[in-house]
């Protein structure tokens, strides 16, 4: 299935996409696209609904996050060695986490906003993994019972700001840094996380185009990793680390974003993003 939540920012109403590429308001069934609605015994009952009675979503409507309450936004950093050498990094010898701030959340097409006093703005596409069950030191052969989805993400960075200490948070945390979406695919229709193609263009320029399968600690290590640390709710999502092709990485000089440019991101089964960046309100 492909979950998502449409509407105004604020009142977004569950959705979802069906088999003919319809979307259709989930209203009815469920209050919202949240931790709750993301269990394994929850999904098969809205797997297994006659969508063909579900009302059509008519026009063009925004996109929301296709999930609500996101306790945590964690994410991967340094997760592709060619982006680790690209940012003149070492490769980890194991998984780094950070955490973005909730209030970064957006909708997959909403805008940019550059940050008061930011000057390198940065894209980052990312696969995220969406969780559907508490996860607290899952072994590694089970992680995939935990996972609910995946989604993309778009990890904007103000790099500025990240490297001004050893902390990432405060240049990867600032309001619209987080895009999610356009939707919440359930893992049953992505059968090899392994095996995605990635894709970020600039103005029409490519940027990034890479695979999830040159991730350096893949889907299964990263969730049960992160869980040995901090307990994953259903609703968390982490966000798994870039390949090659950011603006920071780029010869002779970096390209940073800039009001006015639109960036697009996608990767293959999950959907696509496009950001219009916008300055500082």
């Amino acid at each position: 299935m492909k979950l998502c939540r449409v509407g105004p920012k604020g009142q977004e109403k569950p959705a979802l996409v069906d088999r003919e590429g319809k979307l259709r308001d989930l209203s009815s069934v469920l209050p919202d696209i949240d931790g709750a609605a993301l269990g394994r015994a929850r999904l098969a009952e809205l797997a297994a609904l006659d969508t063909t009675r579900l009302p059509v979503v008519e026009g063009a409507p925004r996109y929301g996050a296709p999930v609500n309450g996101i306790s945590k936004f964690i994410c991967i950093g340094l997760n592709y060695s060619e982006h680790a050498a690209e940012a003149n990094l070492k490769v980890p010898s194991e998984p780094i986490i950070f955490l973005k701030a909730p209030s970064a959340i957006c909708g997959p097409n909403d805008d940019t906003i550059m940050p008061l006093n930011g000057s390198q703005l940065d894209w980052e596409v990312e696969l995220g993994i969406v969780i559907g069950e508490i996860g607290r030191n899952v072994p590694e052969a089970d992680a995939l019972d935990v996972v609910a989805g995946y989604c993309l993400v778009n990890d904007v960075s103000e790099r500025a700001f990240q490297m001004q200490t050893s902390q990432w948070d405060k240049g990867k945390g600032c309001d619209s840094f987080g895009p999610i979406g356009p939707w919440l695919v359930t893992k049953d229709e992505v059968p090899d996380p392994q095996a995605l193609a990635m894709k970020t263009t600039v103005n029409g320029r490519t940027m990034q185009d890479g695979n999830t399968k040159t991730m350096i600690f893949g889907v299964k290590t990263l969730v049960s990793y992160v869980s040995r640390y901090m307990t994953l709710m259903p609703g968390d999502v982490i966000a798994t680390g870039t390949p090659a092709g950011v603006g920071q990485g780029k010869k002779p000089e970096p390209i940073w974003l800039k009001p006015g440019d639109a960036v697009e991101l996608e990767i293959a089964g999950l959907g696509r993003q496009r950001q219009t960046v916008v300055p500082y309100r």
